[in-house]
């Protein structure tokens, strides 16, 4: 495989990293990202490992340690070390404040005839027939009723 990144570590950041990889408390995952560039480094006071043997050593896949180095090249040490941020959540919430409001008015009614109280699946089924949602499932509900600290008993 050719050298895509070609990493060349300033004395200061070289310090940097030492110091990150001799800290007692450090994640598993910064500590190896360290690691890597640490081993990567092809400047005058690196040791300039080749993939193949940064991967043997450190148990990760040379695509890994790629990724590592272009994080590095392209964004700095903070971007090659850290977690990139998620910019949204995996999965939109079905729930906005007008819906929660009328599913905690519905909760907090009195329920169904022949019913002693609400169940999650009561619910679910009146949020769809009141046409608030399209269809919903019970573990939506239930989500959105832990997340308010909201009880049904």
């Amino acid at each position: 495989m050719a050298i895509r990144y070609r990493i060349k570590l300033s004395l200061e950041e070289r310090k940097e990293l030492e110091q990150l990889t001799k800290k007692d408390r450090i994640g598993a995952k910064k500590f190896s990202r360290a690691r890597m560039l640490l081993l990567c480094d092809s400047g005058s006071a690196g040791p300039a490992w080749s993939s193949a043997a940064i991967s043997e050593a450190l148990g990760v896949t040379s695509r890994t340690i790629e990724n590592t180095k272009k994080r590095f090249i392209e964004g700095g040490m903070n971007s090659a070390l850290e977690r990139k941020k998620r910019e949204m959540p995996p999965v939109q919430s079905m729930f906005d404040g007008e819906k929660e409001a009328k599913l905690i008015a519905l909760a907090c009614s009195s329920p169904p005839k022949g019913r002693v109280r609400w169940t999650v699946r009561l619910l679910a089924d009146e949020l769809v027939r009141l046409d608030i949602f399209v269809c919903i499932s019970k573990s939506s509900v239930q989500n959105a009723l832990k997340k308010m600290n909201l009880s049904l008993t």
